[in-house]
């Protein structure tokens, strides 16, 4: 099948790759390149299919690799594919590099609850040092004096601010954030569905009815429509003997015709795929199952006592709950907020829990990709209802959240959207 390269993405990898295979005078060329971007919109493929057209066969590394029960593993893997890629070099006569997926999620770290272990540190490191000293990469307990051939190092990641800052830094790693816009789209989601006897305006009709959705949607998308046919096999040969018949069988698999890809049937079965996704994110079981055990056991604690300022006067109350919502109702009387917000607020204080703000677009929104509004530093009431507002004033357009995290488990425990954009 044809796919398609998108002519920015195959400039940038083309011209790091070679560059460091040059000897440019006075110039510090980084060794890695860094292509980050949200999820889904084919980063890897789009880097394997330009490795197809420059003719590289790389050494590929997983991020699931970058962790080991035994400390110095990883970066010690590192230091093996990396010598493995110069040495093919030597053997094939042609360009390599040295392909690491999803460097975030093997090295960063997401929040206070991802644990930070050795390993974490040393593949970190590990990758700066190589990036410092490219032609002199050593195993661990040797040395071997013969310079090694430059390897360009390409990573791919979703959030490259997960990673440890001096590893990023432009000396080191070219940053390359891709997010495909419509004409590139177009040309994916084409190749996608080249032999699939739809019109060029068909494509685009597609592309921009799901343009919120990121490029592997429309790869499932085609995928799904074969699920008619497979359904009627599995009934035709019976549940019970399904597995004999796929696996390990002498009678050979019928051939499955090509479905029906008209725009219309496309639609319908991507507006199914769009429901489960907004299923999925409204449900969110595991923040009820995790709010109504952590509101159990706090239910249990005493609330400390709270000595009002001198500066204020709070009406007459008996218990601390009562004193710390005074304190509260004080902090609103001169605020702009609603009274929906103004209670979501009193309510995750009162909680004692620490509150945070984030913002999305409406297409980030449907995906589910929050930008941070900035930390609540202290949480005085004043100071949570000062940068709620501002919060509130730059993002009009926007979705904004109000986040109640528990500070001693280190997790969000409220997630409450407080303004929609008007549509």
């Amino acid at each position: 099948m044809p796919y398609y390269i998108s002519p920015r993405f195959i400039d940038k990898l083309a011209v790091h790759i070679t560059k460091n295979f040059l000897d440019l005078p006075r110039v510090r060329v980084p060794l890695i390149l860094g292509i980050h971007g949200r999820k889904g919109e084919g980063k890897t493929f789009q880097c394997q299919l330009v490795f197809e057209k420059m003719g590289i066969e790389p050494v590929t590394i997983s991020g699931g690799e970058l962790e080991s029960k035994d400390a110095g593993d990883p970066a010690r893997l590192l230091r093996l594919r990396y010598r493995e890629a110069s040495e093919k070099i030597k053997v094939q006569g042609r360009m390599c590099a040295l392909f690491i997926n999803d460097l975030d999620a093997g090295a960063g770290r997401f929040d206070a609850g991802t644990q930070y272990t050795v390993n974490t540190q040393l593949v970190n490191a590990t990758l700066m040092n190589i990036a410092d000293n490219p032609t002199n990469v050593q195993l661990p307990g040797s040395y071997d004096e013969t310079p090694l051939h430059r390897i360009p190092i390409i990573v791919t990641g979703n959030d490259f601010s997960t990673l440890y800052a001096p590893l990023i830094r432009d000396g080191r790693m070219v940053k390359f954030y891709w997010e495909p816009n419509r004409e590139e789209r177009i040309g994916v989601v084409g190749s996608i569905f080249k032999t699939d006897e739809l019109s060029a305006r068909d494509i685009e009709n597609l592309v921009d009815e799901f343009s919120d959705q990121a490029i592997d949607f429309f790869s499932a998308l085609r995928s799904r429509i074969y699920d008619e046919q497979i359904r009627d096999f599995i009934h035709q040969v019976g549940i019970e003997k399904i597995s004999r018949q796929v696996v390990n069988s002498t009678e050979k698999i019928p051939d499955f015709a090509k479905p029906n890809f008209n725009l219309s049937r496309l639609r319908e079965y991507g507006k199914i795929m769009v429901g489960e996704q907004q299923r999925i994110r409204e449900l969110r079981l595991v923040e009820e199952y995790n709010q109504s055990r952590l509101f159990g056991v706090s239910q249990t604690d005493q609330p400390e006592k709270f000595t009002p300022n001198s500066n204020y006067s709070f009406p007459e109350a008996t218990t601390p709950n009562q004193l710390t919502e005074n304190r509260i109702n004080h902090s609103f009387e001169n605020s702009n907020l609603s009274s929906e917000v103004r209670e979501q607020i009193k309510k995750i204080l009162q909680d004692g829990l620490k509150i945070g703000m984030e913002y999305a677009d409406k297409r980030r929104y449907k995906t589910g990709s929050w930008k941070s509004c900035g930390k609540v530093e202290n949480q005085r009431e004043k100071e949570v209802v000062d940068a709620v507002e501002n919060c509130l004033a730059e993002h009009q357009n926007d979705y904004v959240r109000l986040i109640g995290i528990d500070s001693n488990l280190k997790r969000r425990v409220v997630e409450k959207i407080i303004h929609r954009p008007k549509i």
